[in-house]
């Protein structure tokens, strides 16, 4: 069971999400969200501390908590993503998704070709011999396929992109279920081979082309 001040972090972070309470709006006075979710101070405090760090909410004494406007948000904290995820219309959201995978993904292959280790190696292989093996298994295929695409992010040994491969790994979910039929696996597997070969044997730009055509495809 989660702690109650984590639930309470997410019923807010879902409300802020959703526009239940506007960007540069006040929240309602502690006492008053108190009373009106049935919780202690002590969680409500802690709830708000989360937010806070997640630069959603912002609080000054003799003020109050305002919702902080969206560019100030931690786009990249796991919990925001999941909120986002969970209110958003999802055709905009994965777009967006998509165009950040197409600016970064075929970079992160490239540096991966250059500064991944015999370990990435294994990690990247594993999880592609797993997409060969899940057969019509749909979610043994997506969950295969998102393990070599955040493989790749790590085998960058950039923490930038490593944070960037761990959005992916929970939106991505949502995109592969799209476009995993089995009439793409072929071709899909073939350029996942060609993709992990690329890095394998260091040669960064084409790796980086094999990269964009996958995503792009």
């Amino acid at each position: 069971i989660r702690k109650t001040h984590l639930q309470l972090g997410d019923q807010l972070g879902l409300a802020i999400m959703r526009g239940d309470f506007k960007e540069g709006e006040l929240l309602p006075a502690e006492a008053k969200l108190c009373e009106t979710l049935a919780v202690s101070r002590t969680s409500m405090r802690e709830a708000m501390r989360g937010l806070v760090a997640k630069g959603i909410l912002e609080s000054k004494s003799k003020v109050g908590t305002r919702v902080r406007k969206a560019e100030n948000w931690n786009h990249l904290d796991v919990d925001v993503l999941r909120w986002q995820v969970a209110v958003a219309d999802s055709e905009i959201y994965l777009r967006k998704m998509f165009q950040l995978r197409y600016a970064t993904e075929p970079a992160a292959a490239s540096i991966a070709a250059q500064y991944s280790t015999p370990e990435d190696h294994t990690a990247i292989g594993e999880a592609f011999d797993a997409m060969q093996t899940a057969g019509k298994d749909l979610e043994k295929w997506i969950e295969a396929d998102l393990r070599f695409h955040k493989a790749i992010y790590l085998a960058t040994h950039n923490e930038f992109f490593w944070s960037i491969g761990q959005l992916f790994n929970i939106v991505l979910k949502e995109m592969f279920k799209i476009t995993a039929s089995g009439a793409h696996r072929p071709r899909a597997l073939a350029e996942h081979r060609a993709l992990m070969e690329a890095i394998f044997a260091g040669t960064s730009e084409a790796a980086r082309e094999l990269s964009l055509k996958m995503v792009s495809n």
